[in-house]
């Protein structure tokens, strides 16, 4: 069977959500920063066979409701479909924005079956000591760099879509305006995330988790980055290894996996890699 679509709207800011059905215990998906639902439909269908699979909309994103962002309501989010689909205990997976959202979650829930964090432990715009392995002169200028792509990136975010880019946005990520296209989530909501201490650095929490944890980290960079910012992105993986490796040693609850040959498109590049991670992991003893 398809699966079936809904919207919790009896609450402040209404959630779109989607159930895949399947048999098992139940399973969360959570999206990242400007992507939807119909991020996991490559993967969600994979998991149907061990869990019951919902995946939803964050706030501001997709077909839910406009909200501030403020991590403890986007968690009240979640436990409003967690409680409206009776989805008792659930492992919750999440992507980048998402699995930032998944850390905060076993923090919240330190007795439940536990978390996925796919590449959601750092934005790639964070502190300069957070990049390891860059002599500081060259480090200042990559990071102003890349400082200017996101600034360029948060202007256009304030203007419509010129006509001839609105296809190349997916329909759910667009939000239709008199004054013409816009996508989602707004400018004020990502400038807000982008500059979160939070969204800049995840990794300090996770010596707060208590249930199970798996941690998939990128280890190619995405195709495509613009100007040298590419450059970057090797010292933001080995900073991430840096700090997270001490933080989990000798804690057998919590594991990491760095996923060959993939970045942190992860799940659009390798739905099969990554839900055998997510099975492997929720279904070890």
């Amino acid at each position: 069977m398809p699966p079936i679509e809904t919207t919790i709207d009896d609450r402040p800011v209404h959630l779109a959500v989607r159930d895949h059905g399947g048999s098992g215990t139940p399973l969360l998906l959570l999206h990242g920063l400007g992507g939807t639902l119909r991020h996991w439909d490559a993967v969600a269908p994979l998991l149907t066979g061990e869990h019951r699979v919902v995946d939803m909309d964050l706030r501001g994103h997709g077909l839910s409701g406009d909200g501030p962002w403020e991590w403890e309501a986007a968690l009240d989010d979640v436990e409003a479909v967690v409680t409206r689909l009776e989805l008792k205990d659930p492992l919750v997976v999440g992507h980048s924005l998402g699995g930032m959202l998944a850390v905060r979650w076993a923090l919240r829930h330190p007795d439940g079956p536990g978390i996925v964090n796919l590449d959601g432990l750092r934005s790639a715009e964070t502190a300069a000591g957070n990049y390891a392995g860059l002599e500081e002169e060259n480090r200042t200028a990559l990071l102003e760099e890349l400082k200017a792509v996101f600034d360029a990136q948060a202007a256009a975010m304030a203007h419509p879509l010129p006509e001839a880019h609105v296809a190349m946005v997916p329909e759910r990520s667009r939000r239709t305006t008199p004054e013409g296209v816009y996508v989602r989530p707004d400018a004020a909501t990502a400038g807000r995330i982008r500059y979160d201490p939070y969204f800049q650095d995840s990794v300090p929490a996770v010596s707060g988790i208590r249930c199970p944890a798996l941690f998939v980290l990128a280890t190619e960079n995405l195709p495509g980055l613009p100007g040298r910012t590419g450059d970057l992105m090797p010292a933001l993986r080995a900073g991430i290894l840096r700090d997270l490796l001490p933080a989990v040693e000798n804690r057998p609850h919590l594991r990491v996996l760095e996923l060959e040959g993939a970045s942190h498109n992860m799940v659009a590049e390798h739905p099969n890699r990554i839900a055998q991670a997510i099975l492997g992991f929720s279904t070890a003893p």
